[in-house]
This record gives structure tokens, C-alpha cells and sequence, in this order.
């Protein structure tokens, strides 16, 4: 599926994960940024969330993505219903999902990534930077 920038419409990214603490999260982070240093503000528009949300962002993802200068300690995860998601054109999930859309138009993607949460710091700065990875993939399919 491509997709064409610079056209009128927005381009609607979804990042579904189970708790939304951490995978995710990390993903709509690095993916704010990205829209930001490519200066798609307008036609860019990013959406994360949770089957079953936890309290709270993953402290040791909070500690890995201080290290790459974003700040997720005041993020708070968040449930997303199944109409958000239809109305997205990309909806990455992070491995865990039993997500079902009936939406044809939406392209879904497993990212297969290990779960951060209770991990050492080192294993999630593998995911991390695997996250950082696939979302500039994402992002390099617009042009």
C-alpha cells in the first residue's frame, strides 16, 4: 500500500498495544517526532492505545526514551475503541494483539516486539531502538 504526502487528506497512524505502557507508546513518541523533523504536521495524524490499559507508562520504557530526549512520564495509557481504530490507515500492533478490524481499508501490521515491561534496561533499549527502526520504515513509505 502506498501512501501519497502532500495530498489533502491526512494519513491516520494507530499503535495498539495491550496495556499501552510501553510498545506503544514508545512508537506514537518516535512517531511525533518524526512528523515533526519532516514537517508533516498537518497531514500526519497519530493515535495510541490499549485493549486492556495499565495504570501507567512502564517506568524502565520512561527511563530508556529519556535517553533519546522524549518524556513519557506524563503519558497516560488509554483504551481505544475499534471505530478509532478503523478510521486509521496504518494500525501497527506490538505483538500481543488479538485485534480483529473488520475495516477493509486499514492496514494492519503485527510489529511481533517482546514486551518491555519488567525487563532489564538493556533488553529495552533493544526494543526501543527496534521501535525507532520500524517507525522511520513507516514513515520512509509516505515519500
Amino acid at each position: 500500500m502506498m501512501f501519497l504526502m502532500g495530498t489533502e487528506s491526512t494519513t491516520k497512524l494507530g499503535f495498539v498495544c495491550v496495556q499501552n505502557a510501553g510498545r506503544s507508546q514508545m512508537s506514537a513518541a518516535f512517531a511525533e517526532r518524526e512528523r515533526d523533523r519532516r514537517e508533516l504536521g498537518g497531514s500526519i495524524e497519530i493515535l495510541t492505545g490499549g485493549t486492556h490499559p495499565a495504570e501507567s507508562v512502564h517506568e524502565e520504557v520512561i527511563t530508556v526514551m529519556r535517553e533519546r530526549d522524549i518524556d513519557l512520564s506524563d503519558r497516560t495509557p488509554r483504551e481505544v475503541s475499534t471505530d478509532e481504530l478503523e478510521s486509521c490507515d496504518v494500525v501497527a500492533t506490538m505483538g500481543c494483539s488479538t485485534l480483529e478490524l473488520d475495516a477493509e481499508d486499514v492496514d494492519v501490521r503485527d510489529w511481533a516486539l517482546d514486551d518491555p515491561h519488567g525487563q532489564d534496561l538493556d533488553t529495552v533499549r533493544e526494543i526501543r531502538d527496534d521501535v525507532q527502526q520500524r517507525v522511520k520504515a513507516l514513515f520512509d513509505e509516505f515519500h
